[in-house]
């Protein structure tokens, strides 16, 4: 039941961040969308561990990491940084794990999963600050310009 909530609050922030947001909003929107595609054909092909180092999740948890880096240098807003935080703590499980073995599996996912749970609310509230102030100004910059 929990995992069709967080489906469905995400698919809600991705569709209204698709339709209503910016250049970010849009990209987040798409990063958060293939997380979850590929969360889902790893359910496929490797059943779900938190015993071991879950590899699987660390390949995805990267590409969010990174993603996300990549997105808060570039874009002209300030959540960014945020969420790139948010996909980073669960690298934090992730090293945790190897250099604790012992850690029970339950916190190994709280600590891997909970992070994951404010994707949807910031970016909701992030399409809609840039609506706002677009309805307001007229233009919201997406992106920072390179300078030479």
């Amino acid at each position: 039941m929990r995992i069709a909530l967080f489906l469905a609050l995400l698919l809600i922030a991705v569709g209204y961040a698709l339709r209503r947001g910016g250049g970010p909003e849009r990209v987040m929107a798409v990063i958060a969308a293939l997380m979850v595609v590929f969360d889902g054909a790893l359910h496929l092909v490797v059943p779900v561990e938190f015993a071991l180092l879950d590899t699987g999740h660390l390949a995805i948890d990267l590409f969010g990491a990174a993603s996300t880096t990549m997105l808060a240098l570039r874009a002209h807003r300030v959540w960014p940084m945020g969420m790139a935080v948010l996909h980073i703590l669960p690298l934090l499980a992730h090293t945790s794990r190897v250099l604790d073995f012992g850690m029970h599996p339950a916190a190994y996912l709280a600590m891997q999963v909970a992070p994951s749970w404010l994707v949807a609310p910031v970016l909701a509230c992030a399409t809609w600050c840039h609506h706002r102030r677009k309805k307001a100004a007229g233009a919201d910059p997406s992106w920072y310009r390179a300078t030479a």
